[in-house]
């Protein structure tokens, strides 16, 4: 992997990330590998972000999901837990509502992760506080663009509204969901589409093998 030019943020923050991976993965992937994802992160992140505001914290917490995705396709070892992949076309509002419901209520038995096939700055209004009445934990949600790896690692790839954007790749499950877009939406709608998501989840979650 090739690093782009490092990005222009405080060299200590930077430095810190990378070191706090690099001893995670220990043995795994190279200090050299780690730099060059989180300044890729990094990177993508802020192309689209509306403030730079934790990109550094976004960029290390996406860096680690990268990682395990591609820990996870150099090993595919048997017995792992199964891996969802939500998708949608910029990442604010479906694909952020199915993800932070499937790991609220998988409690920690699937992989979970959601992208954009183009990531919007931030996440629809309204998404983090339904979640919240939920009683679902919304500190995850920030929209981040499509990678190879989160899709090729994935057993599971649901679709909701990004249309042929997203790569078909063998080996996962495909799902599209046709749900409405929240983008715009008043809160009342916002929560009817959030429940319409979780009786899909109700449903998903009856199909996944058990880790």
């Amino acid at each position: 992997m090739t690093a782009p030019t490092p990005p222009s943020l405080p060299a200590a923050r930077f430095a810190a990330g990378a070191a706090r991976l690099a001893a995670r993965y220990t043995g795994r992937f190279s200090t050299e590998t780690v730099q060059a994802l989180i300044a890729d992160s990094y990177t993508q992140l802020a192309a689209t972000a509306s403030t730079s505001t934790h990109l550094v914290v976004l960029a290390e917490r996406w860096t680690a999901e990268r990682l395990d995705a591609l820990d996870h396709l150099r090993k595919r070892p048997d017995g792992t837990l199964p891996r969802v992949l939500f998708v949608c076309s910029h990442n604010a509002g479906r694909s952020q509502l199915a993800a932070a419901l499937l790991a609220h209520r998988a409690c920690g038995l699937v992989r979970v992760s959601s992208a954009g096939t183009t990531p919007a700055a931030a996440t629809d209004p309204f998404v983090d506080q339904v979640l919240t009445e939920a009683g679902v934990d919304a500190s995850h949600t920030f929209p981040k663009p499509l990678t190879d790896e989160a899709v090729q690692a994935a057993d599971v790839v649901v679709t909701m509204g990004c249309g042929d954007a997203c790569p078909i790749v063998p080996g996962p499950r495909y799902l599209d969901w046709p749900v409405p877009d929240p983008e715009g939406a008043p809160i009342a709608v916002v929560r009817e589409i959030r429940d319409t998501i979780d009786a899909h989840i109700t449903d998903l979650l009856a199909t996944l093998p058990e880790g």
